[in-house]
C-alpha cells in the first residue's frame, strides 16, 4: 500500500496521546498528548517539523473531549487528515474476547467497555476514544489493538491462579497481562540485534514506566508476565502497589475502609508515591534520592529489587536466556535504576559496562551488561507501540 499512514490513538484516564505513523518507516509526521487531564495543569503539546508547540487546556468541561476535538483541527489545519487511510486504537484490556487486533464496531467498542472491570483506569478511557474517532471520522477503517494479545500464547500453568475452577468458568479469572505490544516489539528488535530468529530467541523483556511489567519471552513467545488480571499485579510502579498479600485488604475493611477507598490507594496512591509520599515520577524520586531523601531512597530500593526478583524468577519459565531487555521511560532513559538492577542481579553473573549505560539513553538502543555464566546480554532498546499499532492496521487493510 503507497499511502501508509495510520493516525494512532492511546486514550488513557488522564491523558491523550496521539501520532500519525508511517506504517513503513516508523517516522511520526506529527506526535502529541494532551495530558493532566481534571487538573488545572492540563496541556495538550505536539511535535511537528522539528518544532513544539503546547497550549493549555481551559478549566472545566470534557478534557478528552476538548483534546480530541483539537487534535482534529490540529490535523486539519496541517492538512494530514487526507493522508492517514486507518485509525489504529491502543486498548489495554481484551481479556478472553480479543486475542488479536479487531476492525472497531459498536459491539466491540461495547465489549471494551464491559472489560473495563478488567482495567478499571483505562478501558472506559479507550473505549471514549474509539467513540470520538468514530464520530468524526465515520468513512474511516479503525482498528483495535490489545495489550493483552501477546500474552495469549502462555500456558495453563501461567496464567492459571490457585482458586476454585469454576471462577474462571464462570468470570474468566485469570492472569491476563498488559504491555504487550511494547514486549512484543523489543522483543522481535532484540532478536535482530542478537542476529538470531525471533521463533529461536529466548528474553526477559522489561518494560519500566509510569506502569511496569516483566514478560519472560521463549521462542518469540509470552510464556508468562507480571501484571495479572488486571494492571494492578506484578511490579511497583508510579502510583500502583503492585503484588500484594490479599489478606491487607481484609485488614483494611476491618479497620473501615470501603473498597472503593482501597482500590483508589491501590491504583493511585501507592507504588513510587506512595511510599516516598513526594511523587509518582521516577526522575523526581531520583531528584529525591541525591537530596538525600530516605524515603526516596526506599521506594528507589523497593522498585529495584522486586524488577530484579522478577527477573530472577523467570528464568524459570525457559530453557536458556539470550538477553534482557530494558524499555520504557524508566528502562530506557534511568541509568541509576538500571545500574542497580544489574548490581542485584550479581548472583547470575551480570558485569555492567558502565559507559555503555550511560550512553544507552534518550533514543539510544545498546548492550550494557553481559554474563558469561548465562551467556546472555542486557540491552536497552525504546518501544515503539505506536509502529506496531500502524502496522497491523496497515496489515489488516
Amino acid at each position: 500500500m503507497s499511502n501508509s499512514y495510520v493516525l494512532v490513538i492511546n486514550s488513557g484516564s488522564s491523558s491523550l496521546k496521539f501520532a500519525v505513523i508511517d506504517s513503513n518507516s516508523g517516522d511520526a509526521l506529527v506526535s502529541g498528548i494532551g495530558e493532566c487531564f481534571g487538573l488545572p495543569e492540563a496541556a495538550i503539546s505536539w511535535k511537528y517539523d522539528g518544532e513544539k508547540t503546547e497550549e493549555s487546556i481551559p478549566a472545566g468541561g470534557n478534557h478528552h473531549q476538548y483534546a480530541f476535538e483539537r487534535i482534529v483541527k490540529l490535523l486539519d489545519d496541517l492538512n494530514l487528515t487526507e493522508k492517514f487511510v486507518a485509525i489504529g486504537h491502543r486498548v489495554v484490556a481484551g481479556g478472553e474476547s480479543f486475542k488479536g487486533t479487531v476492525r472497531v464496531d459498536e459491539a466491540v467498542v461495547a465489549e471494551i467497555d464491559r472489560l473495563a472491570e478488567l482495567a478499571p483506569l483505562h478501558n472506559k478511557a479507550n473505549a471514549d476514544g474509539m467513540r470520538a474517532a468514530m464520530a468524526v471520522f465515520p468513512s474511516l477503517p479503525q482498528f483495535a489493538i490489545f495489550d493483552t494479545a501477546f500474552h495469549q500464547t502462555m500456558p495453563a500453568k501461567a496464567f492459571t491462579y490457585a482458586l476454585p475452577h469454576e471462577l474462571y468458568d464462570d468470570y474468566k479469572i485469570r492472569r491476563y497481562g498488559a504491555h504487550g505490544t511494547s514486549h512484543f516489539f523489543v522483543s522481535r528488535e532484540a532478536a535482530k540485534m542478537l542476529d538470531k530468529p525471533a521463533e529461536k530467541t529466548n528474553l526477559i523483556t522489561v518494560h519500566l514506566g509510569n506502569g511496569a511489567s516483566i514478560t519472560a519471552v521463549k521462542d518469540g513467545q509470552s510464556v508468562d508476565t507480571s501484571m495479572g488480571l488486571t494492571p494492578l499485579a506484578g511490579l511497583m510502579m508510579g502510583t500502583r502497589c503492585g503484588d500484594l498479600d490479599p489478606s491487607v485488604i481484609e485488614f483494611l475493611i476491618r479497620k473501615g475502609w470501603d473498597s472503593e477507598k482501597i482500590f483508589e490507594t491501590l491504583n493511585k496512591k501507592s507504588g513510587f508515591l506512595g511510599v516516598s509520599g513526594l511523587t509518582s515520577d521516577a526522575r523526581g524520586i531520583m531528584d529525591a534520592v541525591d537530596a538525600g531523601n530516605e524515603r526516596a531512597k526506599l521506594a528507589f530500593e523497593v522498585f529495584t529489587y522486586r524488577v530484579a526478583k522478577y527477573i530472577g524468577s523467570y528464568l524459570v519459565a525457559l530453557d536458556s536466556l539470550d538477553a534482557i531487555v530494558f524499555t520504557g521511560g524508566i528502562g530506557e532513559n534511568s541509568l541509576p535504576i538500571r545500574s542497580e538492577i544489574l548490581n542485584n542481579l550479581k548472583i547470575l553473573g551480570f558485569v555492567e559496562d558502565a559507559e555503555a549505560n550511560a550512553d544507552a539513553r534518550f533514543g539510544k538502543s545498546g548492550v550494557i551488561a553481559y554474563s558469561e555464566l548465562l551467556g546472555a546480554q542486557a540491552i536497552v532498546i525504546p518501544t515503539n507501540e505506536e509502529l506496531v499499532i500502524a502496522q497491523d492496521c496497515v496489515n489488516l487493510l
